[in-house]
């Protein structure tokens, strides 16, 4: 089986609970893959993503000392388009990324109260066990939410 249908077999991520918080394992072919994921993770557990559409566009940016903390810093920067703009994303294409930086486009929608729902209350992406590592199939990252 090549790598490319191990990852298509397997669900881009999984949710493990984490004492009074919440942890997501993510999965990627690429890192590209790894933070896009990641994305689409934090998006569905705060709301039904299906439910959204991509009908504006945001960018995103983040930097980090190393591959951790700029995925931390990335997904802080999901959470606030929700939390500091009411916007919920339904997908992101990386379209810039180095091990420090990445620029992402991001599309979605504003909250609308009757359509949209908030499944889980994020407060905030923590950096407790923060991890990215190369594995055999592709790209594993860990990460705990505070809920």
């Amino acid at each position: 089986m090549t790598k490319d249908a191990i990852q298509a077999a397997r669900p881009p991520y999984r949710i493990f609970e984490h004492t009074a918080d919440l942890g997501m394992e993510i999965y990627g072919t690429d890192e590209r893959a790894l933070f896009r994921n990641a994305a689409l993770a934090l998006s569905d557990i705060m709301t039904d993503r299906r439910r959204l559409r991509g009908r504006e566009e945001r960018e995103i940016v983040a930097e980090g000392g190393d591959r951790e903390e700029m995925l931390v810093n990335f997904l802080r920067e999901v959470l606030y388009l929700y939390n500091g703009e009411g916007w919920l994303l339904k997908d992101c294409v990386i379209s810039e990324m180095n091990t420090f930086h990445l620029r992402a486009a991001a599309t979605g929608e504003p909250f609308a109260r009757g359509r949209h729902t908030m499944e889980v209350e994020i407060k905030a992406i923590t950096y407790h066990r923060a991890q990215i590592q190369r594995a055999e199939q592709g790209w594993t990252g860990r990460v705990i939410c505070d809920v």
